[in-house]
């Protein structure tokens, strides 16, 4: 059976090749990349390495063919971009005869708030239209997408929200794409949706948990969205990303990743890695 897995070279997708790698033979993985060259180590390692660009759909024909089971990581880039890569990638996998789509999906895709939410959804869509069984992964947010605030609050800052009390199912990358790889080489999946979160947390539980790890109290500050922009500006985030830092708070504030589910414990095989522990490894990051 040959295991196929989009953005290998990516964040997500180079632990999933870590965790693949440690299932399965090498020798039964295919890594589609946009820059192979970028994937030599894997390479090495013994995984077939191929061109795959999504916004070039003759090459994802070559790095799709015999592939089984595939993982198509969702893309970077504005909505309409990734919508059309996305059915691109689709479409490739079913002219490729793959028997199996996982995708990496956003929390209750067909009904959140969020500003990415729509790629999900059309996404999730246009892989149920193919006809190929699927599961879609469902993460909720990366810890890591709080590495500016813990970052900040170590240097000494507030930890600054205008997320209210609204929760977040934080659990660390690795989490989540040990619960891809797993669902790779596992059984059953078929037509499955993992709402994949850890626990909920409002962003105060988190800064307390961050404060442990540092060592201090670390204040939270809330304040409205015009603020908290100003704010973010004032700290370098570009003008074209304000109003989507903006809207991810806004969307948090009005519980669009306040999702309980034991998925992701479920997958693993055990429990969510410690937050405080995800914490630890992006501090120790920032000092090495």
């Amino acid at each position: 059976m040959k295991i196929g897995f989009t953005g290998a070279t990516g964040q997500f997708g180079a632990i999933v090749a870590e965790a693949l790698l440690k299932a399965v033979p090498a020798d039964s993985l295919v890594a589609s990349v946009r820059n192979p060259e970028k994937a030599e180590s894997l390479r090495a390692l013994g995984v077939d390495v191929r061109h795959g660009d999504f916004d070039q759909p003759d090459t994802l024909d070559q790095a799709f063919a015999g592939v089984d089971r595939l993982l198509i990581v969702s893309a970077d880039g504005d909505n309409d971009t990734r919508i059309r890569q996305h059915k691109a990638a689709v479409d490739a996998a079913v002219r490729a005869g793959v028997g199996f789509i996982a995708y990496t999906s956003v929390g209750h895709a067909e009904s959140s708030t969020l500003f990415l939410a729509p790629v999900h959804k059309a996404t999730e869509q246009f892989i149920r239209e193919s006809g190929i069984p699927y599961a879609f992964l469902r993460n909720n947010w990366y810890l890591e997408n709080e590495a500016g605030s813990i970052h900040a609050a170590a240097a000494g800052a507030p930890w600054l929200t205008s997320a209210g009390e609204g929760k977040v199912g934080w659990a660390t990358r690795r989490d989540y794409a040990e619960a891809a790889a797993a669902v790779l080489t596992g059984e059953g999946h078929e037509n499955a949706v993992y709402e994949l979160s850890g626990k909920p947390l409002t962003q105060a539980e988190l800064a307390a948990i961050a404060g442990g790890v540092l060592g201090k109290d670390i204040p939270v500050q809330q304040v409205d969205d015009a603020t908290y922009s100003s704010v973010m500006a004032g700290a370098g985030v570009p003008e074209a990303a304000l109003p989507i830092v903006v809207a991810i708070q806004a969307a948090i504030r009005e519980g669009a990743l306040d999702i309980e589910s034991g998925d992701l414990e479920k997958l693993l095989q055990r429990p969510q890695t410690p937050l405080s522990e995800g914490i630890s490894a992006l501090v120790n990051s920032a000092q090495a």
